[in-house]
């Protein structure tokens, strides 16, 4: 093509999508640059194409997502850290779902709200154009944390190939550092394949770990989590974010979430202080392979707690002294009424309160029908169960009982507001709403006795 004929189909280009997307001239030249060894094929040295005709060429390999076009559910909700610029009674939230579109992909997205003195959520206007974060590619692995993590996975202590690659980094190291050591080994071992198992173990724990960036001037609705690495290649899942205090006092916001590569699931954990900067981990131990793992809000008896459903069928709680490794975990509630007779989970994060831990549960019942329950368990002990509902908190209505997986209500996470319960659910995976509970009538209602 002359370079007439590249610059009017690159201008109808711009002119159809530089406002539905920001800087577009950016992506285009990020996906032309990753052809490089097709230029090389070829014999074309690239540095020599002219710049419009880089960005036709990235347009070509380039194609639009829509993130939300067959779901929008599964809602948690966290207080945000910015609080100015608010009404005598209201606060500030955060609400996360899980959006799926092209593929059933399922990624990470947010919504800005605010509650109301009288608990009436408000929520903001949706941004124009969404913000995929940038990848950081120099995270700093700590050696001894790694290390502790691989053990989880296999036991190394006597495998000569796995030592020598760790006694070649520092205390401090990049995923670059591990690919060089790990070259190094087997360029001077001839390595089994057990050997060769353990390494790529190694690899993979590696890339398990990454850190993203979001651009200071996007808003938050603009903010989407994509699956990154193979072990999210078909989705992230169900992501319950929980304001997460530590026994100092520091804030984190913390979020279990499941990943999956199409055949096999795997609970993991974000990490962020603000929603611009994200930390995703993995979760390692026997309790990792099973959906609905929930975060305590704080420490229990100096360690962190979590709930989980380990055989997918009843309700656990366990404990840990690192918040990536979970091994054992304690039964502490069954399927007991008829609304919840095939399982029971958690809908989010235990809720602390004056009368002891609060937690959403749902139930699975006849012709698979979900609803959602509630328990109270003990402060200082929660495994002990205070006393739980009898009968649903809420059922699918008429309205809300057909979509994509009928007959389904869900949360993962509810939050207190002004003596209010307010649950974000999503209606049979489909659409999300919310609902608001008296929380003194709730709290009056598990305490009745049996």
């Amino acid at each position: 093509m002359s370079d007439s004929e590249i610059g009017v189909e690159l201008n109808q280009v711009l002119r159809e999508f530089s406002k539905r997307h920001r800087n577009i001239s950016r992506t285009l030249g990020i996906h032309f640059n990753k052809l490089s060894n097709l230029f090389d094929e070829l014999g074309v040295e690239k540095e020599k194409i002219g710049s419009s005709r880089k960005a036709l060429i990235g347009s070509c390999f380039t194609k639009e997502y829509s993130i939300e076009s067959a779901a929008f559910f599964n809602p948690s909700i966290v207080e945000d850290p910015y609080q100015s610029k608010l009404a005598p009674g209201e606060k500030r939230v955060i609400l996360s779902f899980r959006a799926t579109g092209e593929g059933h992909i399922s990624s990470i997205v947010f919504r800005s709200a605010v509650i109301d003195r009288n608990g009436n959520m408000r929520v903001e206007p949706v941004g124009n154009m969404l913000a995929e974060a940038e990848r950081i590619k120099r995270h700093k692995y700590k050696k001894k944390t790694f290390i502790n993590e691989l053990k989880e996975m296999y036991d190394i202590e006597n495998d000569i190939s796995s030592v020598f690659v760790l006694e070649n980094l520092s205390d401090l190291f990049t995923y670059g550092d591990l690919k060089t050591a790990v070259e190094e080994t087997r360029r001077v071992h001839q390595l089994s394949s057990s050997k060769e198992l353990i390494i790529n173990q190694m690899m993979w724990l590696a890339r398990s770990h990454y850190e993203i960036d979001f651009s200071l001037d996007s808003a938050l609705s603009e903010r989407v989590i994509f699956p990154i690495g193979k072990s999210e290649k078909s989705g992230i899942e169900d992501a319950r974010f929980v304001k997460f205090t530590d026994d100092n006092g520091e804030v984190t916001y913390y979020a279990t979430y499941t990943a999956y590569d199409g055949k096999t699931i795997l609970s993991k954990l974000l990490e962020t202080k603000d929603f611009y900067h994200f930390k995703g981990m993995p979760v390692h131990g026997e309790l990792v392979h099973n959906k609905g793992m929930a975060l305590f809000p704080r420490k229990i008896n100096g360690k962190y707690a979590m709930l989980c459903r380990t055989d997918g069928v009843n309700n656990y709680i366990s404990y840990s002294d690192n918040i990536n490794i979970w091994n054992e975990a304690t039964l502490i509630q069954k399927p007991e009424y008829p609304w919840e007779l095939l399982q029971i989970g958690n809908c989010g994060s235990p809720i602390e309160t004056e009368e002891g831990w609060l937690v959403i549960t749902h139930g699975v019942g006849p012709m698979r029908e979900y609803a959602l329950g509630a328990s109270l368990y003990e402060l200082d002990n929660p495994e002990k169960e205070i006393g739980r509902l009898k009968t649903p908190l809420l059922t699918p209505n008429a309205d809300e009982r057909e979509g994509y997986v009928p007959n389904v209500v869900y949360s993962c996470g509810s939050i207190i507001h002004n003596g209010y319960l307010i649950i974000p659910y999503a209606m049979s995976d489909y659409a999300s709403t919310y609902a608001t509970v008296d929380l003194s009538e709730l709290l009056t209602e598990l305490k009745k006795p049996n």
